[in-house]
């Protein structure tokens, strides 16, 4: 008998075996009563807790102003032109007076880089 023909009854034999198990085994999972577990729902009422709230005492405008004012005035010490790159060296100069909040209003005239733009939204 060649090795062929051999493996080709082997492989006929086992899959028939592990069809009829399947079979035995998918009908008694279809007869076997089915049994419902239930478990009680149990909810748990904890009562609210009261959170301690430290108030900071309230500043006057005065000094709410100043300090304002203060950490506008470190920030502008501490920042220079690298903090925006992408702009070049072509400072922000706005031409004229002109109006940007109206219905009529308009942005004043010129060209936005690209890699201006991709600057922006990279960060």
């Amino acid at each position: 008998m060649k090795t062929e023909a051999l493996k080709k009854i082997i492989k006929e034999a086992v899959r028939e075996a592990i069809q009829e198990e399947l079979k035995e085994v998918l009908l008694e999972a279809v007869k076997a009563p089915k049994a419902v577990v239930t478990q009680p729902i149990q909810e748990s009422i904890t009562s609210p807790t009261t959170l301690t709230v430290t108030q900071t005492p309230k500043k006057s405008l005065k000094e709410q102003r100043q300090s304002y004012l203060d950490i506008i005035g470190e920030t502008g010490l501490n920042m220079n032109s690298t903090h925006a790159p992408g702009f070049g060296n072509k400072p922000f100069n706005p031409q004229g007076a002109g109006d940007t909040t109206s219905a009529n209003g308009a942005l004043p005239s010129g060209e936005v880089n690209m890699n201006q733009i991709m600057g922006l939204m990279t960060k």
